[in-house]
This record gives C-alpha cells, sequence and structure tokens, in this order.
C-alpha cells in the first residue's frame, strides 16, 4: 500500500482527482486529495505560493505519513517539487502530472512567456480568471466535463504565480515521474529534459490533452500506481 497525496493545478481543488482517486482506493492505496489555500472550499484562506508548499507539507507531517507518492498537476508541480524536497524520506516518489517544474528563486509566471497571464491578474484584482469554455476544446473533454471545471472552478490566487520558489538541491536528485500529456504536441519543458538526463527521472507520454483526471482517469490512475512500484 502507498499514501498518495493528490494536488490538483489552477483554479480546482481536491474534487477534480474524484476519479482518479477512487480506482487508486479500489487498488488497496490510501488516497489524500489536497485542496490548495486560497481555492475551492478553502477560498478564504490567507494564500500563497509557500503557503502552498506548507500546506502539502503539513498534511504529510499530520497524518504522520510514510512512503509517500506526491503528484502535482499543472501549476502545482510547483509547490509539489519543493514540498518533495522537504518531506525527506517521507517520500517514496514525486510525479509531476503535464505539471510546471519549480527553480529555486523563480516563479511559476517567470518559467515560460507569461505576460497574458501579468495582464489578466491585473484587471482582476489579482486573481488569475478561469479559463472560458473555448480555451478547453480539443483537450479530449466531454461538454460535461468542461462545464464542471468552470462550474465548480475558483479564480487562482495571484501570489502563488508570483513568489519565487524556493530549493536547496536540484530538483532532479528527486525519484520523479513527469507524466506528458501529448495532444497538444509539444515537446517536454526543457527543464524536463535536463532532469531526464540525471537518471532518477521517468517520462510517461499519456495520450491525452491537460487534464487527464478528467479526460482519461483510469489510464492515469495506473500510470500512478506504476510509478509507486517504482519507488
Amino acid at each position: 500500500m502507498t499514501d498518495f497525496i493528490l494536488v490538483a493545478g489552477a483554479w480546482l481543488g481536491a474534487w477534480a482527482w474524484d476519479e482518479v482517486a477512487a480506482d487508486l482506493r479500489a487498488a488497496g492505496h490510501e488516497v489524500h486529495a489536497l485542496t490548495l489555500s486560497g481555492l475551492a472550499e478553502k477560498q478564504t484562506l490567507p494564500t500563497g505560493q509557500q503557503i502552498h508548499v506548507q500546506d502539502i507539507v503539513d498534511e504529510v507531517e499530520r497524518l504522520d505519513l510514510r512512503d509517500v507518492v506526491l503528484v502535482g498537476h499543472s501549476y502545482s508541480g510547483v509547490p509539489v517539487g519543493q514540498a518533495a524536497e522537504r518531506i525527506g524520506d517521507r517520500l517514496r516518489r514525486v510525479v509531476f502530472v503535464d505539471s510546471n517544474l519549480p527553480a529555486d528563486g523563480v516563479s511559476f509566471l517567470d518559467g515560460f512567456p507569461s505576460d497574458h497571464i501579468r495582464a489578466a491578474l491585473a484587471e482582476h484584482d489579482d486573481a488569475w480568471p478561469l479559463l472560458p469554455p473555448a480555451a478547453y476544446a480539443n483537450q479530449d473533454l466531454t461538454d460535461e466535463q468542461i462545464t464542471r471545471l468552470i462550474g465548480e472552478g475558483t479564480p487562482h490566487p495571484a501570489s502563488t504565480l508570483t513568489e519565487p520558489a524556493v530549493l536547496k538541491r536540484p530538483l532532479a536528485e528527486l525519484p520523479a515521474t513527469y507524466v506528458k500529456c501529448v495532444l497538444d504536441g509539444r515537446a517536454p519543458l526543457p527543464a524536463v529534459a535536463e532532469a531526464l538526463e540525471g537518471g532518477r527521472w521517468e517520462l510517461v507520454e499519456l495520450n491525452t490533452g491537460h487534464w487527464p483526471m478528467f479526460s482519461t482517469p483510469h489510464e492515469l490512475a495506473e500510470i500512478l500506481r506504476e510509478a509507486a512500484d517504482r519507488g
């Protein structure tokens, strides 16, 4: 049995993992889907990127988990990567699901061309607004899934996107799986390619769009189970 902590990306809460979590539990694993501060049912809590890192670390310590697989999707790869370093020998593996990666001293928005997001933050009181339905087109999602993503999503707090990450050692030293959703046709980020050269990371491709917990939950759960087996 492995303890999984599942952390969804921008706008999403623990609810995003319902189907993946059900599959993992059916396979005998413990699953803890985590909503980060400032999102979903935790919208009113103070927030920031380092608070998000602490949210994850606190969950591991509160439950006294060992042999943990941390899973971060999209934005949440940034706090998950930092938390993976901080929980030390409690970590079994970290899985990045089509996610951004933390780099010491670099914010989420500094990691890629993000002027359009910065403009959106300025226009919406320092919150990243929900995407319009058209942004989910061609992502292997049903109309019902898109409706749920928009209907249950919450604006994403700006401070989590602009605070720099804090890492004490190279991310490539952690045992990791990177899941690349290939529907967009883009190659993995340069930071992923660099980490793969270190020998402790593996790359797994998934033929779907950016939200595989909705589009291919069973396939994603199987990838997570296999990642846990690798340790």
